[in-house]
């Protein structure tokens, strides 16, 4: 049995999902300008999740937002030391100091279908050992210069299959691909 792994995340033009400090204001500025209701498929995508593995930065820059986004989804954060997670936290969300490789085979194992990998070095980590199945890929229309790039150095090139590019009249442009050949 295998399971889909699955990137679903927003960047700058040039390539940023942050600013060097980890800040999002830029797309806080830029989802104010999304019609009220429009999600660009987030809601439909995350209707389809199992589990979410996000790195500990990510988790922890979520825990600044005013509530809880992803309500009681699992979600386990991957982190080289323990977390202790407060109160304000579903019971849903673990720890985990696993490899991509070896948590990926344990949530198979738990009849996980389809994981949602979050976070850059998380991503960078799951592409680099061979898990991620498809990309989808929300470019925002500014440039910021400088920041935490999506993608960072791989072992070897990663083909593409292009599956739909998707326009929206705020600007935004969302791209999905699909991993053409995993890679170990």
């Amino acid at each position: 049995m295998s399971a889909k792994a699955s990137v679903y995340i927003a960047t700058s033009l040039d390539g940023f999902i942050a600013r060097e400090d980890g800040g999002l204001d830029w797309l806080n500025t830029a989802n104010s300008k999304v019609p009220k209701g429009e999600d660009c498929g987030y809601r439909a995508f995350m209707d389809t999740v199992d589990v979410l593995v996000m790195g500990r930065k990510s988790y922890e820059k979520v825990l600044s937002f005013e509530d809880w986004p992803y309500g009681d989804t699992r979600v386990v954060v991957l982190s080289r030391n323990p977390i202790a997670f407060p109160k304000k936290i579903p019971k849903s969300v673990t720890h985990s100091s696993e490899t991509p490789t070896e948590l990926t085979g344990r949530l198979i194992s738990e009849g996980m279908q389809h994981l949602y990998v979050d976070g850059g070095v998380t991503i960078q980590r799951f592409l680099a050992e061979g898990l991620i199945n498809e990309l989808t890929i929300t470019i925002i229309p500014i440039l910021l210069g400088n920041g935490i790039r999506l993608f960072g150095p791989l072992p070897k090139d990663i083909q593409l299959t292009h599956i739909a590019t998707r326009s929206f009249d705020f600007g935004f442009v969302q791209k999905k691909y699909s991993i053409e050949k995993l890679h170990n």
